[in-house]
């Protein structure tokens, strides 16, 4: 019996995108965009998938807390907030850094609160300080008398990654003769239920350094999903958009988005859906991407961290072009 739970309503459009292909030297027909930045609740994104499996397994559980990990900005934190309010869960979030720390308090952090989650800063930035941090946390809470339920970094996990085995199917269903989906690789989960859909040959990935070995989390995910051996090596991750590191504005990636905006009014953040067009660009440039076949772009949302992204709005701001008055 299925743990899913209903969080959207689907499926998220799909949408071609004439202009850009154009641009790029493709068919307009060639080039299409999978709108998962408009999955409806908490301002939207890809996690909505992977939280209808993992927080029907809280329910499941018995869960009256959800507790999960992240970057300060992550899209992730702020959906699994926003899926409580909509549930009645309570919501804690461990994030890395002191509130001192949490980029002046905007973009998602800004919708944490007004979901009503709370923050536990856990200081030291590394992975295994934060993930320990979380399970310090729920202790705490069921020392409190709570039943917390710990949800993996990112949403990711073989149950999470079925989230987008539905979407790899929904996908199908709206275009049959899909050649390939492009997708940011974060924590891994997102490309992982794409695989389980579509199989490795039809999914490339865009690492943008959310984790350090990206085809082994993938791989992992996969391979947990679908029961059988999935090996990083057979798996196309592109790791050349990441740039100076996670959440550093990488300059092929602004260009990426001002593309996105100013030939489809479309927008990518600068960690993750922006990573994946500039990977989609060079994919173009390098021949992986190719005229006559049908590319799908997955918009992954997102578009609250770029308001907490300072680099980032500081040059869309200084990009604005002004009018004389004649």
């Amino acid at each position: 019996m299925s743990d899913k739970i209903v969080l959207s309503t689907w499926p998220t459009p799909l949408e071609p995108m004439p202009r850009l292909a154009r641009a790029l030297g493709l068919g307009e027909g060639d080039l299409w965009v999978k709108r998962d930045d408009l999955t409806g609740l908490g301002g939207g994104g890809n996690k909505v998938r992977k939280l209808e499996w993992t927080v029907g397994g809280a329910l499941a559980e018995g869960a009256d807390t959800l507790v999960t990990t992240g970057a300060a900005q992550s899209n992730h934190a702020r959906l699994t907030a926003a899926a409580g309010a909509r549930l009645g869960l309570d919501v804690v979030l461990v994030f890395p850094g002191t509130p001192e720390s949490a980029t002046g308090g905007s973009g998602n952090l800004v919708l944490d609160g007004l979901f009503g989650a709370r923050i536990f800063w856990a200081g030291d930035g590394e992975p295994s300080t934060l993930a320990q941090a979380a399970e310090d946390v729920c202790e705490q809470l069921r020392r409190e008398g709570a039943r917390p339920y710990l949800i993996p970094f990112g949403g990711s996990s073989s149950l999470g990654a079925r989230g987008y085995v539905d979407g790899g199917n929904e996908l199908l269903v709206q275009l049959p003769e899909v050649r390939q989906v492009v997708v940011a690789v974060g924590s891994g989960g997102t490309m992982a239920g794409l695989i389980g859909a579509l199989g490795e040959e039809r999914v490339l990935g865009v690492h943008c350094g959310a984790v350090s070995e990206p085809a082994a989390a993938v791989a992992g995910f996969a391979g947990g999903l679908t029961g059988r051996s999935v090996t990083p090596g057979a798996l196309r991750i592109r790791t050349d958009q990441v740039g100076a590191g996670y959440g550093v504005l990488h300059e092929p990636v602004l260009e990426a988005m001002r593309a996105a905006a100013t030939l489809e009014g479309i927008v990518l953040d600068p960690v993750y859906s922006g990573r994946a067009m500039a990977g989609l660009i060079q994919a173009v440039r390098d021949g992986d991407v190719r005229r006559g076949e049908r590319t799908v772009f997955l918009h992954s949302g997102g578009l609250p961290g770029l308001f907490g992204h300072a680099q980032a709005v500081h040059r869309c701001v200084t990009a604005l072009h002004g009018f004389n008055a004649v």
